[in-house]
């Protein structure tokens, strides 16, 4: 059997062209506050590892409690 497609006019793949523009915009715009977004997170928590954390010491395979105190 052929395989038929339908017949789009100059009139809608003009306004599929224009559809793909605003969809890129928007996207793109998308793209950007998240970057920002996730960017600003990433800042903030660096900031807050470095203020009040340290690098533990792994003894034995042992997960994430504290080991001090421990016998």
């Amino acid at each position: 059997m052929s395989k038929y497609k339908l017949k789009t006019p100059r009139q809608a793949e003009a306004v599929a062209g224009a559809y793909h523009k605003v969809e890129d915009t928007v996207v793109g715009a998308y793209k950007k506050v998240e970057d920002t977004v996730v960017g600003g997170y990433k800042a903030i928590e660096k900031k807050f590892v470095d203020a009040f954390l340290e690098k533990a010491e792994d003894e034995k395979g042992g997960g994430d409690a504290p080991t001090e105190g421990k016998e």
